[in-house]
């Protein structure tokens, strides 16, 4: 595995070795050792598959608030999503900066997310799956989430008429937020 370090601390593009033949391929897309070796040291209890029918959707972004925040190992297993971050980190000198990854089934292509972030995504294709390992349970008290088009954040979507679900289009603006980080 290729661990790519990017602007934010602990937060790495992670590119698996893909063995590809006539039969198809094979990858690892996760195993202990590559982690630790690189001192991320996470006991994930917890799988996330989502499927979204249709390219546009736009899931997020959305976070838990400690003590039940989560680090996340994300995937596209099928099409392709535009993977977002935000960091809510209030002493991170990348506090309330945003960055985005294309992951997809073609490109294999990982991101390790750290606990102290907001995640979230738009598909780029019909029918995309993501799949997430989580280092702590889902607990529906300690949701939290960001509007997907706040103007502080600016973020450069690749949708402008997204679909979306009431939860998300209901969601504060960075500006109303008071970072639990």
């Amino acid at each position: 595995m290729d661990f790519v370090e990017t602007a934010f601390e602990g937060l790495y593009l992670i590119k698996p070795k893909v063995f590809r033949d006539e039969r198809g391929f094979f990858l690892e897309f996760y195993s202990q050792r590559p982690f630790s070796e690189r001192s991320i040291d996470f006991n994930f209890v917890q799988d996330n598959h989502s499927l979204s029918v249709t390219r546009g959707v736009v899931r997020g972004l959305h976070f838990q608030r400690p003590p039940h925040a989560q680090a996340k190992l994300v995937r596209v297993t099928k099409g392709a999503a535009y993977d977002v971050v935000v960091d809510l980190r209030k002493k991170s000198p990348t506090f309330g900066k945003w960055d985005g990854f294309e992951l997809s089934g073609e490109n294999f292509r990982m991101l390790f997310i750290p606990r102290g972030f907001a995640h979230g995504f738009c598909t780029l294709a019909d029918n995309t799956e993501l799949m997430y390992k989580n280092d702590n349970f889902y607990t529906p008290s300690a949701e939290g989430g960001i509007r997907w088009d706040d103007p502080t954040l600016a973020i450069d979507w690749p949708v402008k008429q997204p679909v979306l679900s009431d939860r998300d289009r209901k969601l504060p603006l960075f500006s109303e937020f008071e970072s639990p980080f």
